[in-house]
């Protein structure tokens, strides 16, 4: 099937009427997820994936995604008017945005964010259009030893660009394999770390341990804050909402290099929105004539991470849909979303399940519409949200997170599960621990296995087969000079300066 062929059949099932409904339902959640702070796109897609399993796969699948880059969009409203990122990929634009609101030209800065995102997002739709049947076509020269070594390349990259000390990430990556090992040994049938209970005999499930990790943790760290300071938001007047000729020739050029960067950084295992938006305004810094008026109210400080969250948002799909591999923790969901749905994320879904894939992709352009006709009408219900205390919020969510977990098995073994890994997510926030790259190597660690023995089985034994194969073997060597990478003085530098920034 041709790139145009694909993209009307996705089109065609991307406009059905039920598909439609739950794409403006799961973009008017992520709009929403977004505005609130302290509950992300990932505790959110992970407390409502349960309620998505009764769907058709595309439609859930379509509904999960525009909660995804719906939240790019809500993020950034708060962070403008307020100072107030509702979402971690907003929080540079808060730089910028909020200075423009203070300066009388809060509208402005949203319509800007508005726009280049839908710029932005409408790019990396036809990009993935564009690339992913190239992809699938590579990557079906893929063995085993390829596979393993792809996902491999794909932790240890996760380690590099994970926030704060390697070692806790490295501690993150080996906590979720050793969960991942949980269950039936699929060669030779014998149970290792069930712990007797039966319930584990087919491994952890995946849903309460990331609703715990992400959903109830998230809840518990955000009613910890909300207890130490309950005050409303001061609610600036918001502005017209036209930009000026001066501030659109500005944020042009701004939202074309902040939609590339993304487009890149999104592909990257780890990278995504957060990783596109803080590149993407540290590159306009760079670029500009008058770097120290950065943070006083400059368009391009709005237009480029909004550009780029929202592109490395959907770009971040491209890997999962071609590969099979999550780049991020919310990728991991899908994964995890795709599997209870029994489709298994890789190459064969364009040429298995070209509906699905196509329907997907041409969804991500119809949900950015719908964000950016429902976005700027709104900002006023969506600013009013905020006055809403944390503490009769959150409570809810969590009940309606509760019964969603109980409902997908009808199990409380499950509830109880779903408390241990919140408590563990709480406590890891504590002690500065990532869980998004343990989410990685838990959805990674049974496939790299299977991969890893399938190679050994074929080289019976001999180590030497990842050398032999090339492609294999290029992976080999960029893994070496990551690591090695990691022991520069420069570039833990960087990593700091780009983490403390």
């Amino acid at each position: 099937m041709d790139i145009f062929s694909g993209i009307a059949l996705g089109l065609q099932v991307a406009m059905d009427p039920t598909n439609i409904l739950f794409c403006l339902i799961g973009c008017l959640v992520g709009t929403l997820v977004g505005v609130l702070p302290g509950l992300g796109p990932t505790a959110t897609i992970a407390i409502l994936l349960p309620m998505t399993f009764g769907l058709e796969p595309v439609t859930g699948l379509i509904t999960l995604s525009g909660i995804y880059y719906g939240a790019q969009y809500g993020g950034s409203t708060t962070s403008i008017l307020l100072r107030l990122p509702g979402e971690a990929s907003s929080v540079v634009t808060a730089l910028d945005g909020h200075a423009m609101t203070r300066n009388g030209r809060g509208g402005a800065a949203l319509a800007i964010a508005a726009i280049a995102s839908f710029f932005a997002g409408t790019v990396a739709t036809f990009f993935m259009a564009a690339f992913a049947p190239v992809l699938s076509v590579a990557v079906l020269k893929f063995g085993a030893p390829e596979y393993f070594m792809l996902m491999f390349l794909g932790l240890i990259t996760s380690v590099v660009l994970a926030q704060g000390s390697v070692l806790r990430a490295i501690a993150m990556i080996m906590l979720g394999l050793l969960l991942g090992l949980a269950g039936t040994d699929i060669n030779s049938g014998q149970y290792r770390y069930d712990f007797g209970f039966i319930e584990l005999l087919n491994g952890i499930p995946f849903v309460p341990v990331v609703v715990g990790l992400f959903g109830v943790a998230d809840i518990l760290v955000a009613l910890e804050k909300a207890a130490k300071d309950a005050r409303p938001p001061a609610i600036l007047k918001i502005s017209s909402l036209w930009p000026t000729k001066a501030e659109a020739k500005q944020a042009t050029p701004a939202t074309i290099r902040g939609t590339f960067i993304g487009l890149v950084l999104g592909l990257l295992p780890g990278g995504g929105a957060l990783l596109s938006s803080f590149m993407a305004y540290s590159a306009e810094k760079r670029l500009s004539k008058t770097p120290e008026k950065f943070g006083t109210g400059m368009v391009e400080g709005v237009a480029a991470p909004e550009a780029a969250n929202n592109s490395g948002a959907q770009t971040a799909f491209l890997p999962l849909l071609t590969l099979g591999i999550p780049s991020n923790a919310i990728m991991a969901l899908m994964v995890g979303a795709m599997m209870v749905h029994g489709i298994v994320p890789g190459p064969r879904i364009m040429t298995n399940q070209p509906d699905l894939f196509w329907g997907l992709i041409a969804s991500m352009w119809i949900g950015n519409l719908m964000l950016l006709v429902i976005n700027l009408p709104l900002v006023g219900i969506w600013v009013q949200l905020l006055k809403i205390r944390y503490q009769y919020l959150f409570p809810t969510i969590l009940v309606v997170s509760i019964v969603g977990i109980y409902g997908v098995e009808f199990t409380t073994f499950d509830v109880y599960l779903t408390a241990i890994f919140g408590l563990l997510g709480y406590f890891l926030n504590k002690w500065r621990c990532e869980p998004a790259p343990l989410i990685l190597a838990f959805v990674l660690g049974p496939m790299m296995e299977e991969y890893f023995r399938r190679s050994m089985l074929v080289a019976r034994g001999d180590l030497g087969i990842f050398i032999n194969h090339p492609i294999s073997l290029v992976m080999l060597v960029m893994v070496v000079l990551l690591l090695a990478s990691m022991f520069f003085p420069f570039i833990q530098k960087f990593r700091q300066k780009a983490f403390a920034e």
